[in-house]
């Protein structure tokens, strides 16, 4: 709780900032007072509390996961200096704005009452329809904010639905009650029926199919780096929400219902690698890959309770690969008008360090070993098999290999001979090549030591 407090005073603190025209000392006070907070929150990872007559609740996988979720915040308030450079005078609003998206994700994974749970959602939202269409005088991104408002605020209003269903089947909001509930009592009918709207309006949020048609066109007209928080945090934190949810709800469903999770599981994988392999620009490609990578951290839902490291190691892997990418594609296409793969040719002689870092992004996710994304996918293959779940193991197995040969396109197309008229070097603000650097590291070091983030967990 004292972690959302803090993230709370210090977004307070940079709208005063604004105020007292100290604008230039919102990004480095945000990145020290994040760090400061990251530091606190790893450090008491291990404390187990409940606030508020369980409102929030303080745990292991709720600790983790919020220390993940800040971390990837000060990588997006650190690129916010550059990227923001054209509206510097909006710079306190900006930076707010992911401070109270971040405070959303943490009560989204740290919920203990439904209505926690729901605020939080809200929260998380709001803040993402105003960042996407914060490019006003560009019509893509108000239609990317105008879609992503209509059908979000759908996927809300049937989880909100659903909340009153399960809350008129077990009288309580507390998720601890209603777990308890459901284990030891037999309930009436809209109880499933509660429970299979809330996970359809997290699987929106996850944007897994068939609830994905959003997200191409919501990342592509999106402000960069506001595409870099949907793709990163918010998937993120949304998987982990779905699968914390699903701990504590499915305990009535039928066998058939987790046949259907296994269904949209493996449809969710296919889909999402064939539609990149289409793709000609660098952002669909990121977003369709991104639901590959829903289907594959949906493989946890195999083994609830006992996949959460799992998931764990899997989102953090994804999560600094995405960042790692969207870095250079920001460096890459700033002043492009469409981020096309083609702006990626021999990118490998304009600028090496951000080819390099682009590829060891894409090889972590199509899961080539010594990387973290190809053990989050061993230890996930290797539960849902120990599971029984064979069939969905050889899909992800099948889409893994499909997902190599469109990563491997981009590689290629980088290191690749390039045109006369394409050889001026790439100049890039020193700021995005230690931030890519950063992320490309963290992928090789938690790929190299697992450990390091699976022992969080013990």
């Amino acid at each position: 709780m004292n972690t959302l407090i803090a993230i709370g005073v210090l977004a307070v603190l940079v709208l005063i900032a604004e105020i007292i025209n100290l604008r230039k000392m919102v990004i480095p006070m945000t990145v020290i007072g994040l760090l400061g907070i990251l530091g606190y929150t790893v450090c008491n990872i291990s404390v187990v509390e409940a606030y508020y007559n369980n409102m929030f609740v303080s745990t292991r996988f709720s600790n983790a996961f919020s220390s993940l979720f800040i971390a990837l915040t000060i990588f997006i308030v650190a690129l916010s200096n550059d990227f923001y450079k054209n509206e510097f005078t909006k710079i306190a609003d900006y930076v707010s704005l992911k401070l109270f998206l971040l405070m959303g994700a943490i009560c989204m994974v740290s919920f203990g009452n439904m209505a926690m749970f729901f605020l939080g959602l809200e929260i998380l939202s709001i803040t993402l329809y105003i960042l996407c269409g914060a490019d006003r005088k560009n019509i893509k991104s108000n239609e990317s904010a105008m879609k992503y408002f209509l059908l979000g605020s759908f996927a809300s209003g049937i989880v909100l639905f659903g909340i009153a269903l399960i809350y008129g089947a077990t009288g309580s909001f507390d998720i601890a009650q209603i777990s308890n509930i459901a284990v030891s009592t037999s309930l009436p009918v809209w109880y499933a029926l509660g429970a299979t709207m809330i996970i359809i309006g997290m699987l929106f949020k996850v944007a897994a199919v068939p609830f994905h048609f959003w997200a191409p066109d919501v990342y592509q007209g999106a402000p960069t780096l506001t595409t870099t928080i949907m793709s990163t945090l918010v998937k993120v934190t949304a998987i982990a929400t779905l699968y914390k949810i699903s701990v504590n709800l499915l305990h009535q469903m039928p066998e058939s219902y987790m046949n259907a999770l296994i269904f949209i599981t493996i449809i969710t994988l296919t889909v999402g690698n064939i539609m990149a392999i289409r793709q000609d620009n660098m952002k669909r490609l990121l977003a369709y890959s991104g639901i590959s990578h829903a289907g594959f951290m949906m493989m946890a839902l195999t083994a609830l309770g006992s996949a959460s490291p799992n998931l764990f190691y899997y989102a953090t892997a994804y999560s600094f690969a995405g960042m790692a990418a969207f870095t250079v594609l920001m460096a890459v296409c700033k002043n492009n008008e469409d981020e096309l793969i083609s702006s990626f040719d021999g990118l490998g002689k304009r600028n090496p360090l951000m080819a390099i870092v682009l590829s060891i992004a894409l090889l972590s996710m199509g899961g080539i070993p010594v990387f973290a994304g190809f053990f989050g996918k061993f230890f996930l293959f290797s539960q849902a098999i120990q599971n029984g779940y064979i069939t969905l193991v050889i899909f992800g197995v099948i889409n893994s290999f499909i997902s190599i040969y469109y990563y491997l396109k981009v590689i290629i197309r980088m290191f690749a001979n390039y045109e006369e008229t394409n050889r001026e070097k790439l100049a890039v603000p020193a700021l995005y090549s230690i931030i890519g650097t950063i992320a490309a590291a963290i992928i090789i070091v938690v790929g190299l030591f697992p450990s390091l983030l699976l022992n969080l967990f013990n």
